[in-house]
């Protein structure tokens, strides 16, 4: 089955380093991370990272907090002292980051922080009274100089759906990085598109057709800028969570394959898990592992490699729960 899930171990994904236990916070305290460090720590080589600390802000330290108007681009202020500015140094440390880390699969980020809250970060007004809400200065300068890059909020992923899906990002992403950008080629790109169609599909059937048409053609273009805007697009559609109607639809396209392998009862069998999955009666792992069963025994080599039928490690129980 799909060869990235195989080779899971030492994934390189950055994370706030408060969420690592790490005591770096404004009152010397830390945020850590039960999940991250007790379960994707078996999977993922963590690189911890605070932004304020290496813009120079001590520990314990005075609060910052973002002000600005909606519309603008808010700047980085002391709470308590206002004189106090640290919106170049923190985009200056943070654009380096993003450049000397152009090896991370991902980068789990702490809720609410003025640096690396990845949304709903309160913005102030410059008389002090709330304005809007915004992305921290940290995850505004990944945004800009490393899009692709899997971004998630620890305490989002209490979300089933939240969490399958950057985990999902952060594999896919993986296998970008080991078999097409270690050797591209646009025999590469072409692979790694191919082993992907159905994961890309259950998350956005009309990326999946834009692409295909795409790599149609793009052997005329520069293989670098086939690849940049390839990936681009990919990252931006498996950004989007797929929704058991969409799941429904790449079940039915992967059944597909199998519809001269299996008898008609078993063809039925199958049917009925994807249909009690779209009715939310079951969760996905049901209809998966029924597939998968017998995609190893009657599948052509194609549809064993989708990388859809097995995006992750089993053992992270991630189906089990959407």
């Amino acid at each position: 089955m799909a060869e990235q899930a195989a080779s899971s171990e030492g994934i390189p994904v950055g994370i706030s380093a408060c969420l690592k236990g790490e005591q770096v916070r404004y009152n010397g305290g830390h945020k850590r991370s039960r999940y991250c460090l007790e379960v994707l720590q078996d999977r993922f080589d963590f690189e911890p990272f605070c932004p304020e600390l290496e813009a120079g802000l001590g520990v314990p330290r005075d609060p910052i907090r973002l002000v600005g108007l909606q519309g603008e681009e808010p700047r980085v202020q002391g709470t308590r002292d206002p004189s106090l500015d640290v919106t170049e140094e923190l985009d200056k440390v943070s654009t380096a980051f993003a450049d000397s880390h152009r090896h991370l699969r991902g980068f789990i980020l702490m809720k609410g922080s003025p640096s690396c809250g990845l949304e709903r970060v309160k913005v102030y007004h410059p008389n002090g009274m709330p304005s809007h809400a915004d992305s921290g200065a940290f995850v505004r300068a990944l945004r800009r100089h490393f899009p692709e890059l899997p971004l998630e909020e620890e305490a989002r992923m209490n979300d089933p759906v939240l969490r399958e899906n950057f985990i999902t990002r952060v594999y896919a992403f993986d296998d970008w990085k080991r078999r097409v950008e270690a050797d591209p080629s646009y025999h590469a790109l072409l692979q790694f598109h191919s082993r992907q169609k159905y994961l890309l599909m259950a998350h956005h059937v009309e990326a999946y057709r834009e692409l295909g048409r795409y790599l149609a053609e793009s052997s005329k273009l520069p293989l670098e800028e086939a690849m940049a805007h390839y990936l681009q697009r990919f990252m931006a559609a498996l950004g989007r969570p797929a929704t058991r109607k969409t799941h429904a639809n790449a079940l039915m396209h992967v059944l597909g394959y199998l519809k001269e392998a299996v008898d008609g009862e078993t063809r039925q069998d199958l049917l009925a898990a994807i249909e009690d999955y779209r009715l939310g009666r079951v969760h996905l792992v049901v209809p998966i592992r029924l597939l998968n069963h017998y995609v190893k025994r009657h599948g052509s080599d194609y549809i064993r490699e989708q990388t859809y039928l097995d995006p992750h490690p089993y053992e992270l129980g991630l189906r089990n729960t959407i």
